[in-house]
Protein backbone atom coordinates (compact mmCIF):
# COMPACT_ATOMS: atom_id res chain seq x y z
CA UNK A 1 0.00 0.00 0.00
CA UNK A 2 1.48 3.63 -1.22
CA UNK A 3 2.03 6.13 1.46
CA UNK A 4 1.88 9.26 -0.97
CA UNK A 5 -1.83 10.69 -1.63
CA UNK A 6 -2.85 10.51 -4.61
CA UNK A 7 -3.43 14.58 -4.75
CA UNK A 8 0.59 14.58 -4.42
CA UNK A 9 0.88 12.25 -6.79
CA UNK A 10 -1.22 14.15 -9.77
CA UNK A 11 0.70 17.32 -8.82
CA UNK A 12 3.82 15.40 -9.52
CA UNK A 13 2.36 13.70 -12.50
CA UNK A 14 2.51 17.08 -14.05
CA UNK A 15 5.57 19.03 -13.36
CA UNK A 16 8.96 18.47 -15.05
CA UNK A 17 12.10 17.26 -13.05
CA UNK A 18 14.13 20.71 -14.37
CA UNK A 19 10.87 22.60 -11.48
CA UNK A 20 11.35 19.94 -8.98
CA UNK A 21 14.95 20.20 -9.00
CA UNK A 22 14.62 24.83 -8.95
CA UNK A 23 12.09 23.36 -5.92
CA UNK A 24 14.39 21.57 -3.95
CA UNK A 25 17.49 24.05 -4.48
CA UNK A 26 15.50 26.81 -2.88
CA UNK A 27 14.92 24.40 0.09
CA UNK A 28 19.18 23.54 -0.31
CA UNK A 29 18.94 20.81 -1.96
CA UNK A 30 21.72 20.59 -4.48
CA UNK A 31 22.33 16.71 -5.65
CA UNK A 32 18.68 15.01 -6.00
CA UNK A 33 18.76 14.32 -10.05
CA UNK A 34 20.11 11.03 -10.52
CA UNK A 35 23.17 11.95 -12.68
CA UNK A 36 24.08 9.84 -16.04
CA UNK A 37 20.62 8.14 -15.60
CA UNK A 38 18.38 7.79 -19.40
CA UNK A 39 14.48 6.35 -19.80
CA UNK A 40 15.31 3.41 -21.91
CA UNK A 41 12.69 4.87 -24.03
CA UNK A 42 10.95 7.93 -22.89
CA UNK A 43 7.19 8.02 -22.01
CA UNK A 44 4.21 10.38 -22.30
CA UNK A 45 3.79 10.46 -18.30
CA UNK A 46 6.25 11.01 -15.37
CA UNK A 47 7.11 7.76 -13.18
CA UNK A 48 5.88 8.85 -9.84
CA UNK A 49 6.21 6.84 -6.71
CA UNK A 50 7.76 6.19 -3.40
CA UNK A 51 11.50 4.27 -3.05
CA UNK A 52 12.22 0.85 -2.51
CA UNK A 53 15.82 -0.28 -2.92
CA UNK A 54 18.21 -2.63 -4.35
CA UNK A 55 21.92 -2.50 -3.52
CA UNK A 56 24.51 -4.24 -5.19
CA UNK A 57 28.15 -4.84 -4.32
CA UNK A 58 30.91 -5.98 -6.28
CA UNK A 59 30.50 -9.66 -6.78
CA UNK A 60 32.65 -12.39 -5.20
CA UNK A 61 32.72 -15.25 -7.35
CA UNK A 62 33.00 -17.86 -4.31
CA UNK A 63 29.53 -16.40 -2.91
CA UNK A 64 27.89 -15.59 -6.36
CA UNK A 65 27.35 -18.73 -8.60
CA UNK A 66 24.33 -18.59 -11.36
CA UNK A 67 23.20 -21.46 -9.14
CA UNK A 68 21.85 -18.37 -6.43
CA UNK A 69 19.31 -17.51 -8.87
CA UNK A 70 17.45 -20.94 -7.79
CA UNK A 71 17.21 -19.34 -4.20
CA UNK A 72 13.54 -17.59 -3.70
CA UNK A 73 15.35 -16.04 -0.74
CA UNK A 74 18.04 -14.57 -3.50
CA UNK A 75 17.53 -10.51 -2.71
CA UNK A 76 17.14 -9.86 -6.23
CA UNK A 77 14.08 -12.13 -6.38
CA UNK A 78 12.85 -11.12 -3.49
CA UNK A 79 12.76 -7.40 -4.61
CA UNK A 80 11.03 -7.77 -7.66
CA UNK A 81 8.11 -9.85 -5.43
CA UNK A 82 8.22 -7.56 -2.41
CA UNK A 83 8.29 -4.29 -3.98
CA UNK A 84 4.88 -2.53 -3.85
CA UNK A 85 2.20 -1.84 -6.17
CA UNK A 86 2.55 1.89 -7.02
CA UNK A 87 6.50 2.09 -6.04
CA UNK A 88 9.98 2.68 -7.60
CA UNK A 89 12.49 0.38 -7.65
CA UNK A 90 15.55 2.02 -7.15
CA UNK A 91 19.04 0.02 -7.87
CA UNK A 92 22.47 1.26 -6.33
CA UNK A 93 24.73 -0.65 -9.13
CA UNK A 94 27.68 1.24 -8.07
CA UNK A 95 27.35 3.64 -11.18
CA UNK A 96 28.81 0.39 -13.01
CA UNK A 97 26.86 -0.79 -16.74
CA UNK A 98 29.45 -3.90 -17.44
CA UNK A 99 26.13 -6.27 -16.10
CA UNK A 100 22.96 -5.66 -16.11
CA UNK A 101 20.85 -4.82 -13.06
CA UNK A 102 17.76 -6.68 -14.82
CA UNK A 103 16.41 -7.93 -17.79
CA UNK A 104 13.19 -7.82 -19.27
CA UNK A 105 11.79 -10.72 -17.43
CA UNK A 106 12.48 -9.27 -14.46
CA UNK A 107 10.97 -5.74 -15.62
CA UNK A 108 7.77 -7.56 -17.04
CA UNK A 109 7.47 -8.87 -13.58
CA UNK A 110 7.52 -5.74 -11.92
CA UNK A 111 5.43 -4.16 -14.75
CA UNK A 112 3.05 -7.28 -14.05
CA UNK A 113 2.79 -6.48 -10.08
CA UNK A 114 1.75 -3.05 -10.80
CA UNK A 115 5.12 -1.43 -9.85
CA UNK A 116 5.76 2.42 -11.09
CA UNK A 117 9.01 2.24 -12.83
CA UNK A 118 12.41 0.94 -12.27
CA UNK A 119 15.61 2.89 -11.88
CA UNK A 120 19.59 1.78 -11.87
CA UNK A 121 22.61 3.34 -12.18
CA UNK A 122 24.29 0.72 -14.16
CA UNK A 123 22.16 -0.88 -17.09
CA UNK A 124 19.65 -3.39 -18.71
CA UNK A 125 20.01 -5.63 -20.70
CA UNK A 126 16.79 -6.55 -23.34
CA UNK A 127 16.43 -2.83 -23.52
CA UNK A 128 14.89 -2.72 -26.67
CA UNK A 129 12.42 -5.29 -25.07
CA UNK A 130 12.06 -3.01 -21.80
CA UNK A 131 11.58 -0.20 -23.91
CA UNK A 132 8.55 -1.63 -25.19
CA UNK A 133 6.78 -2.32 -22.00
CA UNK A 134 4.65 0.52 -20.57
CA UNK A 135 6.49 0.84 -17.26
CA UNK A 136 9.04 3.59 -16.85
CA UNK A 137 12.78 2.61 -17.03
CA UNK A 138 15.46 4.18 -16.53
CA UNK A 139 19.68 3.39 -16.49
CA UNK A 140 23.09 4.50 -17.67
CA UNK A 141 23.20 2.75 -21.02
CA UNK A 142 22.00 -1.14 -22.34
CA UNK A 143 23.99 -4.13 -20.97
CA UNK A 144 24.33 -7.65 -21.89
CA UNK A 145 26.01 -10.08 -19.67
CA UNK A 146 24.03 -11.42 -16.62
CA UNK A 147 24.55 -9.52 -13.30
CA UNK A 148 26.57 -12.05 -11.68
CA UNK A 149 29.41 -11.20 -13.85
CA UNK A 150 29.34 -7.68 -11.81
CA UNK A 151 27.01 -7.49 -9.40
CA UNK A 152 26.06 -9.28 -5.91
CA UNK A 153 22.54 -8.24 -4.89
CA UNK A 154 22.67 -8.28 -0.93
CA UNK A 155 19.91 -5.66 0.64
CA UNK A 156 16.63 -4.37 -0.01
CA UNK A 157 15.14 -1.34 0.95
CA UNK A 158 17.99 0.17 2.65
CA UNK A 159 19.70 3.55 2.30
CA UNK A 160 21.36 3.74 -1.09
CA UNK A 161 23.59 6.28 -3.60
CA UNK A 162 22.56 5.96 -7.21
CA UNK A 163 23.61 8.18 -9.73
CA UNK A 164 25.76 9.96 -6.78
CA UNK A 165 22.35 10.67 -4.85
CA UNK A 166 21.74 9.35 -2.01
CA UNK A 167 18.04 7.55 -1.41
CA UNK A 168 15.87 6.32 1.44
CA UNK A 169 13.18 4.07 1.13
CA UNK A 170 10.06 6.08 1.33
CA UNK A 171 11.33 8.64 -1.04
CA UNK A 172 9.37 10.48 -3.30
CA UNK A 173 10.96 9.50 -7.35
CA UNK A 174 10.04 11.40 -10.42
CA UNK A 175 11.03 11.17 -13.39
CA UNK A 176 10.30 12.22 -16.97
CA UNK A 177 11.89 12.27 -20.16
CA UNK A 178 14.82 14.10 -18.98
CA UNK A 179 15.80 11.93 -15.77
CA UNK A 180 15.25 11.01 -12.20
CA UNK A 181 14.94 13.20 -9.24
CA UNK A 182 15.01 12.16 -5.98
CA UNK A 183 12.25 14.01 -3.51
CA UNK A 184 13.04 13.70 0.21
CA UNK A 185 9.51 12.39 1.78
CA UNK A 186 8.87 15.04 4.22
CA UNK A 187 8.66 17.62 1.56
CA UNK A 188 7.06 15.77 -1.03
CA UNK A 189 3.82 17.84 -0.37
CA UNK A 190 5.59 21.18 -0.20
CA UNK A 191 7.72 21.09 -2.76
CA UNK A 192 4.98 19.40 -5.57
CA UNK A 193 2.78 22.17 -4.51
CA UNK A 194 5.49 24.72 -5.39
CA UNK A 195 6.35 23.02 -8.80
CA UNK A 196 2.55 22.99 -9.70
CA UNK A 197 2.35 27.05 -9.00
CA UNK A 198 6.03 27.34 -10.68
CA UNK A 199 4.63 25.75 -14.16
CA UNK A 200 1.24 27.61 -13.87
CA UNK A 201 3.06 30.72 -13.49
CA UNK A 202 5.34 29.66 -16.73
CA UNK A 203 1.88 28.78 -18.62
CA UNK A 204 0.29 31.82 -17.47
CA UNK A 205 3.55 33.75 -18.36
CA UNK A 206 3.33 32.70 -22.32
CA UNK A 207 -0.27 33.44 -23.00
Amino acid sequence: MSNLPAHIRKKLSAVSTATLCTALFKRGLRNQFIQDVHPVDAKPYNMVGEAFTLRYIPAREDLNPITVFEDPAHPQRKAVEECPPDAVMVMDSRGNPRAASAGGILVSRLMMRGVAGIVTDGGFRDSPDIGNLTIPAYHRRPSAPTNLVHHQAVDLNVPIACGEVPVWPGDVIVGDAEGVVVIPAGIAEEVANEAEQMTGRCHVNLL
